[in-house]
């Protein structure tokens, strides 16, 4: 054995070490979806695909989901490391689980309104919010606006109303074949979904709660405890390619689906990147947003709205704000400076 192979043996060895190490340093983290893989998934499906999260040494698993409430639950059982999660579904779990040990929190606002709506066929004569007194409203009973409907109520005097429940598939389909007089749901899913169904939209009413005295946040980036304890390097570091990702899907939305259909290669493109942009117009780039700033929250405005949660939902105990965020993980300003300013 000449001493040229054993040079090249040692670095052929110090490498395989220096790669082992390197993979060693690559931390896996398990994200939960909200909903299926539409529109504003972009957001989670982008810093994968552009490597953003690779680059910070992250091994980010996306799963879609099926609502808020079990986004929550997924990530307090330890099933998942980060969720994306509607803040009121957050704060109805630490109400209704004081004594749960792994209390999952809030680390970065998305989406800094609420994307509950009211929307009725104009047909139906319903023009207002005083106009649904008396009338039959339609949606799955975990939806958020549902949830949200009394404090909508409370905010624009409304009258009783009665309510049907269904499968989401089922909402829209009922509000245009008349089942029901109006649905609440997301405004940028459930009005293309109407669409879709042969309503064109002028034909539609849209009550956006944040247009009607309702300033409910909408959905955060959450975090079980576990992680925040143990990896806060990763945590920050997620959060810094999601935001470099989702200042990449705002600018170029229709180059963003690309991510969402190779996930799901059903997708209509055209319209899920018509989702995209609606929900960025509503929720993301929104006044509020630019006002508070990406990422971040205003602590009177969450306070106000873990008082109306507890008594819109009636939990076992007061929401206590403090308990629900935590904004010490996020980028620094600079970096979180992503909103465009709206267009003149």
């Amino acid at each position: 054995m000449n001493k040229r192979f054993l040079l090249k043996a040692t670095a052929v060895l110090a490498a395989v070490a220096a790669f082992g190490t390197a993979q060693a340093q690559t931390t896996p983290i398990k994200f939960q979806m909200d909903w299926r893989f539409e529109g504003p998934a972009a957001f989670f499906l982008v810093p994968g695909a552009k490597g953003y999260f690779k680059d910070a040494k992250l091994d980010v698993t996306v799963d879609s989901g099926n609502g808020s409430g079990g986004a929550v639950t997924r990530v307090a059982s330890g099933t998942y490391d980060l969720g994306f999660a509607d803040l009121a579904a957050l704060m109805e779990f630490h109400a209704n689980n004081p004594d749960a040990p792994n209390k999952p929190v809030a680390i970065m606002m998305v989406y800094n309104n609420t994307p509950a709506s009211v929307m009725a066929l104009k047909k139906s004569g319903i023009k207002t919010p005083a106009d649904l007194a008396g009338k039959k409203l339609g949606a799955p009973v975990f939806d958020a606006g549902r949830r949200a409907f009394p404090i909508f109520q409370k905010a624009n005097d409304i009258g009783n109303v009665a309510w049907t429940a269904m499968d989401p598939p089922l909402r829209e389909t009922m509000l245009v074949r008349g089942d029901v007089d109006a649905i609440t749901g997301f405004t940028f899913t459930s009005l293309l979904n109407i669409e879709a169904r042969g309503v064109k939209a002028e034909d539609v009413v849209v009550m956006q709660y944040p247009d009607f005295g309702v300033k409910l946040y909408g959905n955060a980036i959450i975090a079980s405890p576990k992680i925040l304890k143990e990896n806060p390097a990763a945590v920050k570091a997620f959060l810094s390619a999601f935001t470099k990702g989702a200042k990449d899907v705002i600018a170029n939305p229709a180059k963003a689906i690309e991510s969402v259909k190779a996930r799901d290669g059903i997708i209509n493109t055209a319209l899920e990147t018509r989702r995209l942009q609606l929900a960025i117009d509503t929720v993301i780039n929104s006044p509020s947003a630019r006002a508070e700033g990406f990422g971040q929250i205003s602590g009177p405005r969450m306070t106000l709205m873990a008082s109306q949660v507890s008594d819109a939902f009636n939990t076992k105990t007061r929401v206590k704000s403090e308990d629900i965020w935590n904004g010490s993980f996020l980028p620094s300003a600079k970096e979180l400076d992503i909103l465009p300013k709206p267009k003149k």
